[in-house]
């Protein structure tokens, strides 16, 4: 039975937080949903973790329930998280964070050390220049008129509530590989991850670009918990080079995950690990679609540390659990690419 509340942070503002599962067990799972300015997306996925740990998720300051009009940085939005865990009675926890979320978790990581079993980053955190390889391949996945299209809904200064699920549509559409059932489950998603709280996208990106977490890379590395592991899709159109900063030594291949179209990375340095995923409807093992029940965008496999030994779990309802992800071969996973807002 999940349970929810409200915790009033030290400037007054409100968060709205969720939590499922045994909450007196020890260490929680947070999810860290992302954006940023995005609201929480993530409900569908704590049910995976849930038998294995408490597992937490809020909205952030400015998005869905939590309401917010006031400025946004990442320094306040480290301390909505310490807070949130003080609230919770939550000690150590173990933090997996997606897209906009890794960057929070690895800011949070740098501050609050002490505070983190273990770590999950996926899709991200993003690192070097990036955006030159994205923007390349996003490109190459739109059409011309499309990416017009997205041109003119982008320099609109108002607009109407079609032409807002129209251009995130656009904007998402390309996180998919396959270009039919990308433009489905992004339209799909421009209309329920609503309202995009615009400004905190602008401030902290802005704040990222001065800031960027590449100055910080070596302290990172150095109060990284033992057990941080990144995942990425091989077909995301961001480069998994890009993720690949965070890993002491190169990555080497493993074999490729049934089904996926290319092979997997690790990069053993951290006991980091990219894993190569593609967007399909079928669950793992082969079974029939989900019917009118496309899986959740990229966040479908989660590591719960929490458990006694690791346990990797799928997120596509077959709930397969394998054991010790380092040692791991081939994998059969289920993921597609979710969205970004950069």
């Amino acid at each position: 039975m999940e349970t929810q509340g409200l915790v009033s942070m030290t400037d007054e503002a409100q968060l709205c937080w969720m939590a499922l599962g045994d909450t007196t067990r020890q260490p929680a799972v947070v999810l860290l949903h992302g954006g940023p300015g995005l609201p929480d997306y993530l409900g569908d996925v704590a049910p995976m973790v849930a038998d294995l740990a408490p597992v937490y998720r809020y909205e952030q300051r400015g998005t869905g329930q939590s309401p917010w009009r006031g400025p946004h940085s990442f320094a306040r939005h480290v301390d909505d998280l310490a807070e949130l865990l003080d609230a919770w009675e939550v000690p150590k926890a173990v933090l997996i964070g997606h897209s906009y979320g890794t960057d929070l978790a690895s800011r949070f990581c740098l501050r609050h050390s002490d505070r983190v079993a273990a770590m999950l980053l996926m899709c991200g955190p993003f690192v070097g220049d990036w955006r030159t390889g994205y923007r390349a391949e996003r490109g190459r996945r739109m059409s011309a008129a499309q990416q017009e299209r997205l041109r003119e809904l982008e320099e609109l200064p108002h607009r109407r509530e079609e032409q807002e699920v129209e251009l995130l549509t656009l904007a998402w559409l390309t996180d998919h590989a396959d270009p039919e059932r990308g433009w489905q489950r992004a339209a799909q998603g421009a209309r329920r991850r609503r309202p995009v709280n615009w400004a905190m996208n602008g401030e902290l990106g802005k704040e990222g670009r001065a800031d960027p977490l590449d100055e910080h890379l070596a302290e990172l590395r150095a109060c990284l918990p033992a057990r941080a592991e990144l995942l990425g899709g091989a077909d995301d159109p961001r480069p998994v080079s890009a993720l690949e900063s965070l890993a002491h030594l190169p990555r080497r291949h493993l074999p490729a995950p049934v089904g996926s179209a290319g092979p997997s990375s690790r990069g053993p340095g951290m006991r980091s690990w990219t894993l190569a995923v593609r967007d399909r409807h079928t669950d793992p093992r082969g079974g029939r679609p989900h019917e009118g029940q496309p899986l959740e965008e990229s966040v479908l496999f989660l590591a719960a540390e929490a458990a006694p030994a690791d346990r990797l779990l799928d997120i596509a309802g077959s709930g397969s659990v394998l054991d010790d992800p380092p040692g791991l071969g081939q994998l059969d996973l289920v993921v597609t690419a979710g969205p970004y807002c950069s």
